[in-house]
């Protein structure tokens, strides 16, 4: 029979790991993955910030990550549909996420709603009217309806705007309490290319309030000159804003009076809070 030798010093038999380190690595497996879906979201949001196609090199600029990290996740994405490899080798968004996006918005009955109220005021005014809500600190446009005139403004559908320099983005937040309003805008608010955009965290709470409370915004060439908007709140039965509704025309034009626009989109708000339910704005403001 043969006889099992013991281990020398030299050949030590390794230890089995504690079960404070078998902890330790199960919690860190889904830190890899989580850092792995944070540059993926990165690499998404860069894209759609640019609105055009980019090379990886550019996209790894972009996010601030190793270009080999940008390489595999964009590999990753491509192969799943959610990015596309273009002839020319550049990267822009896949169809799946097309796919996602209808899928999300034909649950949104709000959204809807919106769009008819949105194309009806457009058709009204005849004017650019967006419908804008809230994401990760920033005015975001959800929808919009170009006028009939020649006049463009910059912000597309998912275009993402500093809250403090627009009308809808005062709106949003109006809701919160004071010092949730003070400790927003504290870390959001930032300076816009005019100069002409409040950044004072306090001032800017007061006004979102007042604003809030009087259902409308209305802002002046804060965020880019010669161009004015008129915002007013979509609120939900316990009174936050949900989304907003609003009128973008030329500076000049509105320097001539607001009141027709500004009764016609706080009009436009009630009616949408009415086909929706939600009965808010029938309470008093001061309640």
């Amino acid at each position: 029979m043969a006889r099992t030798s013991r281990p020398s010093a030299s050949e030590a038999v390794p230890a089995a790991p504690s079960a404070g380190a078998e902890a330790q690595a199960e919690a860190a497996a889904p830190r890899t993955r989580t850092s792995a879906i944070e540059r993926a979201v990165q690499i998404l949001d860069a894209l759609q910030q640019a609105n055009r196609p980019a090379t990886a090199y550019e996209v790894a600029r972009m996010v601030g990550a190793p270009l080999s990290t940008v390489y595999s996740i964009i590999n990753d994405l491509v192969e799943k549909n959610l990015l596309a490899r273009r002839m020319d080798g550049t990267i822009w968004l896949g169809s799946r996420l097309y796919g996602y996006g209808l899928t999300y918005a034909s649950s949104l009955d709000y959204l809807a709603v919106a769009h008819e109220e949105m194309e009806r005021l457009s058709a009204e005014v005849e004017e650019t009217v967006q419908v804008c809500g809230l994401e990760d600190g920033m005015m975001v446009v959800q929808q919009m309806a170009e006028g009939p005139g020649h006049f463009r403004v910059t912000s597309r559908v998912g275009s993402r705007v500093p809250l403090n320099w627009t009308a809808s983005g005062r709106l949003l937040v109006g809701h919160l309490p004071d010092a949730e309003r003070v400790a927003f805008f504290a870390q959001h608010a930032q300076s816009s290319p005019t100069g002409r955009a409040e950044t004072r965290p306090q001032v800017l709470a007061q006004i979102a309030r007042e604003a809030l409370e009087a259902r409308l915004s209305i802002q002046i060439g804060e965020s880019d000159a010669s161009v004015a908007c008129l915002a007013a709140p979509v609120l939900d039965n316990t009174g936050a804003c949900v989304f907003t509704i609003s009128i973008v025309m030329p500076e000049a034009k509105a320097e001539l009076g607001t009141e027709r626009f500004a009764q016609a989109v706080q009009a436009v708000a009630a009616r949408i809070e009415a086909r929706l339910g939600w009965r808010h704005r029938e309470q008093d403001p001061a309640a």
